[in-house]
């Protein structure tokens, strides 16, 4: 990372050691994947009455002028831009940049900063924001590639609110070495931006269907259309590195869903390992049974995921989902409703078995669950595990929020007793009964001091989490009994 640079000065503010302060998940990005987020990010700003503070840094300033037709939309429903680029001819020129509320910072040949690509919004009610810088031409193994959409970025994005205003105030720092006043006045922006995050009103700490999950809902389809450009340009030009720029658009569709899902856990603060938790107990439990290794990366992807199901309705411009064909067989319910959350994950093919597991997770052992009412063996393995081990997850969190204050690092052996037990009071009416037993055995040795490893999961990294099974149409295939 470059000395001095937006990016090193947040990274060196997270170092790996861990503290308060959690570290950052950083990746590498090709061109066209950043255009489509951004893209798809920046849209957002014009289907709701977000005014936000927009917060942007274009590399050179041709780059920006490529843009800045776009950004003359956005600037009708912001408070303030603020556009940051090394000046090329026009870049001060163009009518978007003699907006009133338009702010152009020609920024200096040698500033860190000119190698950058960072796009902030800030407002009480959406908070998203992209941060890279281009890898140097020493950190390329092949060299500078000729294909533009082949440059590569090193950075993360997030929606992260704590992390946008963080890196708000650095970027606040570094204005004010070019223009003090521009600098103050865009820090009473974000003052009453931080002020209004804090009341009951504020929706960007909120994750709901309403609001993130239609920006997720974007950013993937996004992308997709970038995927799909993408496969039309390769077969007329044959871009080598097509492969690799495919692999990047797919793992940041993934993001998407695991950064909404990493915020849900983060705003409630009951329960902010949920899916940490879930995800270690749905795979220890998967590998008791001995489901194959395929089937214990869709586990881990589930458990991750699994809160997404609970959002509530959402409202979106988008093009809706396609009713499962499931709905369609004879064998099962003909109208098995779609739960608003996972509709996010159907949008996404490779998400296709994730989207089913999540949707079926409160089915019954009984059949008197929802939404399908399906029984027995009907139940999808996956979503009966996932179902058990989150309930159980509850309830060790529940008895961890009523001791407190004794400060315990570990679940107590009576937590787990009495938390498995909640379990075995509705085996083989909500629980399927082979599951529970192999849960208990599970608890009984978490009681004598068996330990789970738990990591919250990189989410830069995540694509070997799907493979050729994660797109499986599963209330077609041949259930699995354990």
């Amino acid at each position: 990372m470059l000395v001095g640079s937006i990016l090193q000065k947040l990274r060196d503010a997270h170092p790996l050691e861990q503290g308060s302060n959690r570290p950052l998940n950083f990746g590498v990005y090709f061109k066209n994947t950043l255009v489509a987020l951004c893209h798809a990010l920046e849209d957002s700003i014009l289907t709701a009455d977000y005014q936000p503070l927009v917060m942007t840094a274009f590399q050179r300033g041709k780059w920006y002028l490529e843009e800045a037709d776009r950004y003359a939309d956005i600037a009708e429903q912001s408070r303030q831009i603020l556009i940051m680029a090394a000046p090329d001819a026009g870049f001060l020129d163009h009518p978007t940049s003699q907006r009133a509320n338009v702010e152009v910072l020609s920024l200096r040949p040698d500033d860190p900063v000119a190698q950058e690509w960072h796009l902030l919004i800030l407002s009480p009610r959406y908070m998203a924001m992209v941060l890279c810088q281009e890898l140097s031409e020493a950190d390329y193994a092949t060299g500078i590639p000729n294909q533009d959409l082949e440059r590569k970025f090193y950075g993360l994005w997030t929606f992260e609110p704590g992390l946008v205003q963080e890196t708000a105030s650095l970027m606040l720092d570094h204005i004010g070495t070019y223009n003090p006043d521009l600098q103050q006045q865009l820090a009473v922006h974000l003052e009453a931006i931080v002020a209004q995050s804090q009341t009951e009103t504020a929706l960007y700490g909120l994750p709901t269907a309403d609001n993130l999950g239609a920006i997720v809902a974007r950013v993937v389809e996004y992308l997709q259309t970038s995927q799909s450009d993408l496969l039309k340009n390769g077969s007329v030009y044959g871009l080598p590195g097509q492969q690799g720029l495919d692999k990047n658009l797919i793992s940041n569709e993934l993001q998407a869903f695991l950064r909404i899902a990493q915020l849900i856990d983060q705003t409630d603060l009951s329960n902010p390992m949920a899916a940490a938790e879930v995800a270690t107990l749905a795979e220890t439990l998967g590998q008791l049974v001995d489901l194959p290794a395929w089937q214990l990366h869709r586990l881990r992807l589930a458990g991750l995921l699994h809160r997404i199901a609970l959002l509530p309705q959402m409202q979106t411009d988008l093009t809706p989902g396609t009713t499962p064909r499931y709905a369609e067989t004879p064998s099962l319910p003909l109208t098995c409703p779609l739960i608003p959350g996972t509709q996010m994950l159907r949008r996404m093919q490779r998400m296709k078995a994730i989207a089913t597991i999540l949707t079926h997770q409160t089915e019954w052992w009984d059949g008197s669950g929802q939404p399908a009412g399906l029984a027995g063996d009907e139940i999808p393995v996956e979503s009966r595990i996932l179902g058990l081990v989150a309930t159980f997850q509850q309830e060790l969190c529940r008895h961890r929020s009523q001791h407190a204050s004794l400060e315990q690092t570990t679940d107590t052996p009576e937590a787990i007793a009495q938390s498995v037990s909640v379990i075995q009071a509705q085996q083989g009416q909500r629980w399927d009964p082979k599951l529970v037993e192999t849960l208990t055995l599970l608890a009984n040795g978490m009681k004598q001091g068996l330990s789970l490893p738990v990591a919250i999961p990189k989410i830069a990294s995540g694509l070997w989490l799907l493979d050729s099974h994660s797109d499986e149409e599963l209330l077609f295939s041949s259930l699995q009994s354990v």
